[in-house]
């Protein structure tokens, strides 16, 4: 579609009804979804004029609904696509010339025949972009020139992975343009870890690139790291009752690398004792029988981050056919045991280093406050040490809950998160 029919179409409210289903929202959020999409598509055309045959992707962020600290371990991870996106309008141009133009950020530029990993590019979003034409190249996929202005409403360092949602956006668009859609969602995530890992210069996991890419809920596994299983668990969380709520405690990251890097190094070390790289790979009966050894051998810190493990990975498979079953009364309570266990046994709340600031404890507090005896549920979400809480809150409590917990927070503290139906998609 040209660009300017694409503006009146949306402006018109053509596509409304589309929107709605994918950013599961009513009339008038999808109104103004459709306009943002407008203003983007005349961003384009004030980039890189205007006629041109335009296509319009999506991608959202995602959010760590169970597993934590699993997935490095070969374990399982319940994940679930929000309806926080970023977006994309692009086009083909002739030649292999790629540039990309994200909101607030400088023009990238990369020739999508030169998929050499250049060390002056890591860590910037063109390492990104060279390693996804290499990982479709990998799957013998050629991709050429196009141009792009994309736009996302995955703030950096939210805990809901806007690196993530970046690496399948522009995924889904080469796959759209240049492969015909060939290359399955899962495939298209292994791609986007693939750039991170070797071009970007981050040895991530696939938890974030699998649940943008697949969207819902997902049920990630990890034991076969060559080959990763994934699939979809239906619910319509629309229809529960509850908000799904992101508290932000707007505590440091810095200087934590370690208390991060602790934690896959602690479960290999108790995995070991069994000869064993991974604790995915060790029987949990053995590992309780020989409880005494492992103490010894690794630490008690170590052995309560593999206890950790074992019963959040079997949590994971509790949680999904809690959901399965439209039991989300049992899935609230599993949350909670999630929730407990991380506090006890992970130790990812707080940095020892650092007793004085607890922000995520202190919100954890909050939560139990106000949520207990009205049928919420709350735990850390995602790495810990700092960041964020994961909330189940009754919709009809959200403004009271919200207000109390700004209170503390901050204005925008509290963010409600919807789970979107779909991964990475073309809009239009």
């Amino acid at each position: 579609m040209r660009s300017e029919e694409a503006k009146k179409f949306l402006l018109a409210g053509g596509g409304e009804k589309k929107l709605a289903s994918l950013y599961s929202c009513g009339a008038a959020e999808a109104r103004e979804q459709a306009q943002r999409l407008a203003r983007l598509v005349e961003a384009f055309e004030r980039r890189f004029g205007e006629g041109r045959d335009i296509t319009i992707f999506s991608a959202p962020g995602r959010a760590e609904i169970a597993g934590n600290h699993t997935d490095h371990q070969g374990g399982r991870v319940l994940a679930a696509a929000i309806g926080l996106d970023a977006a994309a309008v692009a086009a083909k141009t002739e030649g292999t010339e790629i540039r990309v133009k994200s909101a607030g950020f400088p023009e990238d530029l990369v020739d999508a025949d030169d998929l050499a990993v250049k060390p002056g590019e890591r860590g910037t979003s063109a390492s990104l972009l060279r390693g996804l034409c290499s990982g479709f190249a990998a799957r013998a996929f050629s991709v050429g020139g196009f141009c792009a202005c994309t736009e996302s409403r995955v703030l950096p360092g939210s805990g809901l992975s806007s690196s993530a949602a970046f690496e399948v956006l522009l995924g889904t668009v080469m796959n759209g343009l240049f492969c015909g859609g060939a290359v399955p969602p899962l495939g298209v995530a292994q791609i986007g870890q693939y750039a991170e890992n070797e071009y970007f210069g981050k040895p991530c996991g696939l938890m974030d690139q699998a649940a943008s890419a697949l969207g819902g809920f997902s049920l990630l596994d990890f034991s076969d790291a060559a080959r990763p299983r994934a699939e979809t668990v239906p619910f319509d969380f629309s229809s529960c009752g509850f908000l799904l709520c992101l508290v932000a405690t707007k505590g440091s990251h810095a200087g934590l690398t370690a208390d991060y890097a602790a934690i896959p190094a602690e479960m290999g070390q108790a995995a070991a004792c069994f000869g064993k790289k991974l604790l995915s790979e060790v029987e949990e009966e053995e590992f309780f029988a020989r409880l005494p050894e492992v103490r010894a051998a690794a630490g008690d810190r170590a052995v309560l981050r593999a206890i950790h493990f074992f019963a959040e990975n079997r949590r994971v498979w509790e949680e999904a056919a809690a959901l399965r079953a439209g039991n989300f009364q049992s899935f609230l309570g599993l949350v909670l045991k999630s929730g407990h266990s991380s506090f006890e046994y992970l130790q990812n709340v707080y940095p020892p280093s650092r007793v004085s600031e607890q922000g995520i404890s202190v919100a954890l507090a909050l939560c139990d406050r106000l949520l207990s005896g009205k049928g919420g549920a709350w735990r850390v979400h995602g790495g810990g040490f700092a960041g964020t809480v994961q909330a189940y809150v009754p919709e009809k409590f959200f403004p009271e809950f919200s207000r109390e917990i700004e209170l503390v927070f901050g204005p925008g503290s509290c963010l409600p998160l919807t789970v979107r139906p779909a991964g990475g998609v073309r809009i239009l």
